[in-house]
Formats: C-alpha cells, sequence, structure tokens
C-alpha cells in the first residue's frame, strides 16, 4: 500500500435537493472513491473538473438517493478510461450494481489512496445498513461515512429496520473517539436542530448550535461534517436511555412540524 505524507482530502459533491456524495481523494493521485452516488452527472462533472479517475465506490444501503448513479457511472468509467470502479456493499443491493460484497468486520483497502476501511454493521434506517469507518490518521481524527443512520443532530428514520436496531446502532456510533468526524448523507442539520431545541429548550448547546448553523445555511454553506462530541451535546437521539425512549422520540420527529 502506498502511504503518503498528508491524510486523503474529504470533498462534497451536491446531488438532489439536499443529498451529499462524499469524496475520498489526494493531491498526489488522480484517483478518487466516492460514497452513495445517488446521481450520476454531478460525480462526473467533479472527476471531469478536477480531472481525476473514478477507481472506488462505497454504499451504505439500497435506497435509491444512494444507489440511483452507479450503472451510469459505472458505464462512464468504462468508456472514459476502459476500468470499471470496485462497488462495495452489502449483499442487498447486487441488483443496484454493487460488485464487492461487505459485511461487518470486513476491510476495505484502497491501495492507491494509502487507506484501509472497516465497515461497520448499522441498521435500523434500513436492515442492511452500512456505514465505513477511517481510523485516526496521525493528528488526524477519525472519519465515519454512516449514510442515514446517525445525522447531524439527527437520525435516520425507520424505514425497514427497528427501533431497537437504530438504538444500537447510534449507540455503537456515539461510542467513537469524540474527535472522529461525521460525514452523513444528507444536509439535515437545520430541521433537526429546531427539533432538538423544542425537545430541550433549556440547553444552551442546541442554541448556540442552532445560530451557528441559521448563519452557515443563510449563506448556502455546509454544516458537515459534525464531530462525535458535538453529537453527544446537541443530538437527542444520543441521549435515550433505551430503544422504547428512541422509538417515542423518533415517532415524535416524524410528526414535528417547525413553527
Amino acid at each position: 500500500m502506498t502511504i503518503f505524507n498528508a491524510p486523503p482530502s474529504i470533498s462534497p459533491i451536491h446531488a438532489f435537493d439536499d443529498n451529499l456524495i462524499w469524496c475520498l481523494n489526494r493531491d498526489e493521485t488522480d484517483e478518487v472513491v466516492v460514497v452513495d452516488p445517488g446521481e450520476a452527472m454531478p460525480v462526473i462533472r467533479w472527476l471531469k473538473a478536477n480531472q481525476k479517475v473514478l477507481t472506488g465506490v462505497l454504499i451504505t444501503h439500497h435506497h435509491g438517493d444512494h444507489t440511483g448513479g452507479i450503472k451510469e457511472l459505472v458505464d462512464y468509467c468504462l468508456t472514459s478510461y476502459g476500468q470499471a470502479p470496485t462497488v462495495y456493499g452489502p449483499q442487498s443491493c447486487l441488483e443496484k450494481g454493487v460488485t464487492s460484497i461487505v459485511h461487518e468486520a470486513s476491510q476495505i483497502r484502497l491501495n492507491t489512496l494509502g487507506l484501509t476501511l472497516q465497515v461497520l454493521f448499522v441498521p435500523g434506517h434500513t436492515r442492511d445498513h452500512l456505514a465505513y469507518l477511517l481510523n485516526e490518521e496521525g493528528d488526524q481524527p477519525a472519519a465515519v461515512f454512516c449514510g442515514d443512520t446517525l445525522f447531524a443532530a439527527g437520525c435516520g428514520r425507520l424505514l425497514g429496520g427497528t427501533a431497537e436496531q437504530m438504538f444500537h446502532s447510534l449507540n455503537r456510533l456515539a461510542h467513537l473517539p469524540p474527535q472522529a468526524r461525521i460525514y452523513c448523507a444528507h444536509e439535515y442539520t437545520l430541521g433537526n436542530l429546531l427539533f432538538a431545541k423544542a425537545i430541550h429548550p433549556d440547553s444552551q448547546a442546541i442554541r448556540e448550535r442552532l445560530i451557528k448553523v441559521q448563519g452557515l445555511r443563510s449563506q448556502n454553506r455546509l454544516t458537515l461534517p459534525s464531530t462525535i462530541a458535538e453529537e453527544l451535546l446537541t443530538n437527542p437521539f444520543l441521549g435515550c436511555a433505551s430503544a422504547m425512549a428512541f422509538g417515542r422520540l423518533r415517532q415524535a420527529k416524524d410528526q414535528f412540524r417547525p413553527n
């Protein structure tokens, strides 16, 4: 595996209204890996603008806004440089274009980027949901690409998984190092914080984060990534004492409409 002196860059590629396709890349190499390409064209435009070659795709779960661009990207790669990217993901995504099945405790070695990712099984949003953990590198904190399991100040809906599964998955992510960076797949932070403030109106941490996020969104700026430390302070779903309590809170969020 190639050794690099600096940590990789993690760049956002915007898709649909609020999806984020995260791109792992380095200045020293032209090869890149993307996470959850629901659309192909934003990725293709990014590859052309940055003169990069797509060699890997990481899929967290089967929903179309995370997998819809796979086949078009594979066709683009084959046409443009004669080689298809390796598409990693759960077995349930084979028909979506996954070519390398991964599961809990799998390790993905991205040799040309000098990286190894650990696969975590984090069901709840769906029954097949995975996350990809990039461990700490030098003074660079760990990073986790968690799809729709953990959001900034929130979590995914239960769309096939159970409250108990999601409760345990969130608890697992909450025990990552405090400075671990959270790269989720949607820009939902503002709406999530409005709910968090309604649930915990006296929380100074939530109020301060809400003001900061309102400022960023007013300038159309991204609020991600967050960190585990920040989530532990301001994400109400990480404060649930039981799966039952989590289920009640998730139902409340599903019905929440900000004033």
